[in-house]
């Protein structure tokens, strides 16, 4: 009971991070949506941002939002074939559908508890597929270090053809909130969580003796370990240029999507193929700080880089991102996580009458 209670805390904690941020978020363009509409002449009862996001949403084309459905899969067909390619030299032959939709089924679970869905990955993966479970978690990891490796090369070339651009977005963001905020609430979002972690890392270092002689770090130890197994797969990889082409592919399809979300929505439908890299880029920077999903930390990064970048209007800069997370949230995320739990059980228990 203690520990449902305790998971349910972190859960509700992990939400209030990323629903507090959002809020944040909605209220700076809702000031800005107010002072538009005053300028306009629309009366207040009128102007509402959440009324405009929803006829945003409504009107956007969803041949466009298909498609960006259509790449996910795709990134995720080529991310289980790299995991699977992991997996083999271990000496089994996992299942593709297997593969594809615990993946799914871990993204799904990330939207409740960030990054617990690596773990329900793992481990319904194993059950299935009949493989220890630090042995297949060892290759999650490998798979999410490829994904590191690729993401910290998208940034660096990023970085190099918008160099200037990424200047004022990070001038942007030391303004966010306004100076009535205090010098803004991204600013102080920042300094919080730096003297969060160099407080914890303090405390580590100073009760070190007890640390170590837990049994929380012997058992974060001993999954360590069994870790080594799966890394080691990476050394015996029959083609490693395909786990090169898949990872590359995994990180073009991301891209893709916000290209075709472009198209989705009439006021960044104009943009073009090097905005759609640097929105994605920062976007997928939104999505790795822990939120549900990278719920409020996406908002307020692809909204930023469109405001600053490319001109286009706060109001519609917010709605293009709700459009599109929201779009990949509900679209993929939970449609084909719920179609991973109504699968798996069903071809997994015709798998096993075969045996």
């Amino acid at each position: 009971m203690k520990q449902l209670l305790w998971n349910i805390l972190k859960i509700l904690i992990f939400f209030g991070v990323g629903a507090g941020i959002l809020y944040l978020v909605y209220r700076d363009q809702d000031a800005a949506w107010q002072a538009q509409c005053a300028i306009d002449g629309v009366p207040a009862a009128d102007c509402s941002l959440i009324g405009k996001i929803l006829d945003d949403f409504a009107s956007s084309n969803f041949f466009w939002l298909f498609l960006v459905l259509v790449a996910f899969s795709i990134s995720n067909i080529s991310r289980s074939a790299r995991w699977l390619m992991l997996l083999r030299p271990l000496g089994y032959k996992p299942s593709m559908v297997n593969g594809f939709f615990t993946i799914m089924l871990g993204y799904f679970a990330n939207l409740g508890f960030p990054r617990i869905g690596e773990v329900i990955r793992a481990g319904t993966f194993a059950r299935y597929e009949g493989i220890p479970t630090e042995k297949v978690f060892g290759t999650v990891v490998v798979d999410r270090i490829a994904d590191v490796i690729t993401l910290a090369l998208v940034l660096a070339f990023t970085f190099l053809i918008e160099f200037d651009r990424i200047l004022a977005l990070l001038r942007s963001f030391g303004n966010a909130g306004g100076a009535e905020s205090g010098g803004g609430w991204f600013k102080w979002l920042v300094i919080s969580m730096l003297a969060i972690g160099i407080l914890g890392g303090l405390l580590v270092m100073i009760f070190w003796q007890q640390v170590k002689t837990s049994k929380l770090y012997k058992k974060v130890l001993g999954i360590g370990i069994g870790f080594l197994d799966g890394i080691r797969t990476i050394q015996k990889l029959e083609h490693p240029g395909r786990f090169i082409l898949h990872s590359l592919n995994i990180w073009f399809m991301y891209y893709l999507m916000t290209y075709l979300g472009f198209h989705a929505f009439a006021p960044t439908a104009e943009l073009g193929a090097l905005p759609a890299l640097m929105v994605f880029t920062v976007g997928a920077l939104g999505i790795v700080i822990p939120s549900p999903g990278g719920m409020g930390t996406y908002h307020a990064l692809v909204t930023a880089c469109l405001v600053s970048m490319y001109g286009i209007a706060k109001a519609d800069a917010f709605s293009f991102a709700n459009i599109l997370f929201f779009s990949i949230q509900l679209g993929c995320n939970i449609l084909l996580g719920v179609m991973a739990l109504v699968v798996l059980p069903i071809y997994n228990r015709k798998s096993a009458e075969k045996v």
